[in-house]
């Protein structure tokens, strides 16, 4: 998730409990900074883009270490905050909410959350929410805000605080079931469609649980449909484009390639753009515009070379279009997304590659 709701999602916790004992904007503070810190691996340096972009959210989200981290934090609060050494078990279990919460959230988005490090070492990411929904940080931020604003601790601020946990909770929950039932209509929608893909996954759009992504994979194509809660399902785009993953078949042992299908859980696809091989993440951003590609090989002569990775920035600006065409799409007005229909334009036609 994004850092103003891990920030007040900490902070919200520690205020709840240890307002009452060290003042709201100190708990919210305390809250806050433990909040953040798991997201400090970024500030770690990594050999590669890929590896920055596979190992985030790696060690320092597994709430194993967590668990062993919060007495240790929680002890260096008791000997700053004196008026907290009577709830010392409290203090060790707020540190540990507040790291614990940042991890768990992130694991509810697509990108995923190494939650067991080293006991398992894939990302867990459900997928439904998206980084940013205000829908479920608002509560945690209004809390934030008023316990800023408060000089002594208040019983009103308690009761909203719990309030603002259990609704946020709440929302998670809600999205949870919204999303199985989202794969229930995509899969009747595919079946439909004649299309039998191998996988199904489900991903919330930006900003909201209303609209949902949804990719079904085959093997040379891929699927992108678009449902809203209020959706006539007779009335679905479906969105077809090549994979071409046939442009990687000489790069079976590169590393970098093996590490991104690994951590894209399969759902990649392949572009050749001004003679580079170019791997996209399908699981994040919208269709063309994908919020993670590497380039990861040159083609040239019929033949390619492998190169040290780089970022791809993407190739047309998409946003104007695509905000328009989501808050249609929120709400269940059919709108064909003309950005995707005319996306697939990889140079990969008649190409020629020689191992």
């Amino acid at each position: 998730m994004d850092s103003i709701t891990q920030f007040t999602l900490g902070a919200t916790i520690s205020t709840l409990f240890l307002g009452n004992k060290v003042g709201p904007r100190k708990a919210a503070m305390i809250g806050g900074i433990l909040g953040t810190i798991p997201d400090l691996d970024v500030l770690l340096p990594y050999e590669t883009p890929i590896d920055s972009f596979v190992f985030h959210r790696g060690w320092s989200h597994s709430i194993l270490l967590h668990f062993i981290a919060a007495p240790v934090v929680g002890e260096l609060l008791l000997k700053t905050f004196k008026t907290i050494k009577s709830i010392r078990i409290t203090v060790w279990a707020t540190v540990f909410l507040c790291l614990s919460t940042h991890a768990v959230i992130d694991a509810m988005t697509i990108y995923g959350t190494r939650l067991f490090w080293p006991l398992y070492l894939n990302p867990i990411g459900f997928g439904s929410i998206f980084i940013i929904d205000p829908l479920y940080s608002l509560p945690l931020l209004l809390i934030v805000i008023w316990a800023f604003t408060l000089k002594n601790w208040s019983i009103s601020l308690k009761k909203a605080a719990i309030v603002a946990l259990t609704s946020s909770t709440a929302y998670l929950a809600v999205g949870l079931g919204v999303q199985f039932w989202v794969e229930h209509r995509a899969k009747t929608i595919f079946d439909n469609a004649g299309i039998e893909p191998m996988r199904v996954l489900v991903i919330a759009a930006p900003f909201t649980n209303l609209l949902w992504k949804v990719i079904g994979l085959e093997e040379e194509r891929y699927h992108n449909l678009y449902i809203s809660i209020f959706d006539n399902d007779s009335n679905a785009n479906i969105y077809t484009h090549s994979r071409h993953l046939e442009l990687i078949d000489c790069l079976k042992n590169n590393d970098d390639l093996n590490k991104l299908k690994w951590f894209s859980r399969g759902f990649y696809k392949v572009d050749l753009e001004k003679g580079k091989i170019v791997i996209s993440d399908l699981r994040m951003g919208l269709t063309p515009n994908y919020a993670f590609r590497f380039a990861i090989a040159d083609y040239s002569d019929l033949e390619l070379q492998s190169i040290p990775p780089s970022p791809v920035s993407n190739r047309i600006n998409t946003i104007e279009a695509d905000l328009v065409w989501l808050s249609t799409r929120f709400f269940g007005y059919p709108a064909l997304r003309m950005t995707e229909s005319n996306s697939d334009k990889s140079q990969v036609q008649n190409t020629l590659i020689s191992c």
